[in-house]
């Protein structure tokens, strides 16, 4: 089974907890903290394996976690960090956000790597919080959760000819009889189900060996999610040529070359300015050979290269193979993908991020910003101490004199990401 288009979930590991301890040896009494920190939750990336050509490894399994962060320890021992995970993909893929649909990765290159959810934050001992004041802090952070994030997974092949036409245009017998590749091959249409890729030997003075992709059949309304042309036009962006195949013998092979023209425009305006050539297929039947001369004559004024040929008898595929091998690059750039890719999209996180305070639908106040929410999950809240440190963080960023504006009264619940806590003037504790 092909499988080329998969949604997961991705959650990275939480961090450890800091703990709260006290240095407790002989003729010691008063130790003073020594509570470690916790380690650092594992992150998930994704990352490009070439030996792999299809996301089938997704097909039963749809979420993955990373391993969370050790607790501290007593005597300032640190907890152990999280390992990380890391996902495998063919080249080619790109990952997406499937909430949003932006682009968090176009991963093409071997070795390709890019973090997709960044492990939490281990949380400090109270060791850190001790001063010439307070020399005796419980007060310890807890570990700050992994980010947790639904991808979209799609694999676009990467290959040097990409082969369109309507269904049952003989595609996959042209691609059988070009390369070594052996799709199925039957006289009706949606034969091919998936795509099938194949290397072609352009000959012995020629060190080029283009891929040739076989997309399977494309109908009228594809780009708009019509047959199964929705599914796979995706699969010919990377193309450098395309190869255009029109059944000869059908019955006004010019409708059925200006609607792939048309379904492939509306996909994506750029494919149809790629070098295209069209192949007049099956010749060797007397109709597609009365047919021939003025589709030929109606492809000049366009600029597009077409070539007569039947897959199926052999007939001028050599020529099929020159006027390919024309359109492709020179030897040596072969290499190098015809349109930017690679991309890691990084989006820093802003410096001085401002927060608001505000009301949900239900109106329920809710505080947001990074900042103020990463103390929140940060805060042991069935300790006092930490509750009261996190009162005392409210009032010096200003939070409290902005929730006492917004009509926050006693009892009331106030959101912070995912918490929901009640507002209570010295003392917050967690629903």
């Amino acid at each position: 089974m092909f499988l080329d288009r998969v949604t997961i979930r991705v959650r990275a590991g939480d961090g450890g907890s800091g703990a709260a301890t006290f240095r407790r040896e002989a003729h010691v009494p008063r130790g003073g903290p020594d509570g470690g920190d916790g380690g650092r939750g594992g992150s998930v990336s994704i990352r490009v394996d070439p030996g792999l050509t299809t996301l089938r490894d997704f097909q039963h399994r749809r979420v993955f976690r990373a391993e969370s962060g050790g607790r501290g320890e007593r005597s300032k021992r640190h907890g152990r960090a999280g390992a990380d995970l890391v996902l495998d993909v063919p080249p080619g893929t790109a990952v997406l956000d499937d909430t949003t649909d932006a682009l968090v990765a176009d991963l093409v290159a071997t070795g390709q790597i890019a973090m997709v959810a960044r492990g939490g934050r281990g949380g400090l001992g109270n060791v850190h919080f001790a001063t010439a004041t307070h020399r005796a802090p419980r007060h310890a952070q807890k570990g700050e959760p992994g980010e947790e994030r639904s991808l979209r997974l799609e694999l676009r092949l990467i290959a040097d000819v990409g082969l369109v036409g309507l269904p049952n245009a003989g595609k996959s017998t042209l691609l059988a009889a070009l390369t070594a590749a052996r799709p199925r091959i039957a006289p009706y249409p949606f034969t091919t189900l998936e795509p099938n890729l194949g290397v072609m030997d352009l000959g012995v003075l020629d060190e080029r060996r283009p891929t040739i992709a076989d997309v399977p059949g494309l109908i009228e309304g594809a780009s708009s999610g019509a047959g199964l042309g929705h599914a796979f036009l995706r699969h010919v962006e990377r193309t450098r040529v395309l190869v255009h195949v029109v059944d000869g013998a059908d019955r006004d092979p010019e409708w059925s070359y200006g609607v792939i023209r048309e379904e492939l425009r509306a996909h994506d305006p750029a494919l149809v300015a790629k070098p295209t050539l069209v192949i007049f297929n099956k010749v060797d039947l007397p109709a597609a050979a009365a047919a021939w001369p003025a589709f030929e004559q109606a492809r000049r004024p366009e600029g597009i290269g077409a070539v007569s040929a039947s897959a199926e008898t052999g007939l001028g595929l050599d020529a099929v193979r020159a006027r390919i091998a024309a359109l492709l690059p020179a030897a040596g750039t072969e290499a190098e993908l015809p349109e930017p890719a690679g991309v890691v999209v990084h989006r820093p996180e802003p410096v001085a991020e401002r927060h608001t305070v505000g009301r949900d639908a239900d109106g329920v106040l809710r505080i947001r910003g990074r900042r103020i929410e990463r103390i929140a999950v940060q805060t042991d809240f069935d300790n006092e101490e930490s509750a009261a440190r996190f009162q005392r963080d409210l009032v010096r960023l200003g939070i409290d004199g902005e929730l006492r504006t917004a009509g926050v009264a006693p009892g009331d619940p106030v959101r912070i990401g995912r918490l929901e806590l009640v507002w209570e003037p010295d003392l917050w504790e967690s629903r």
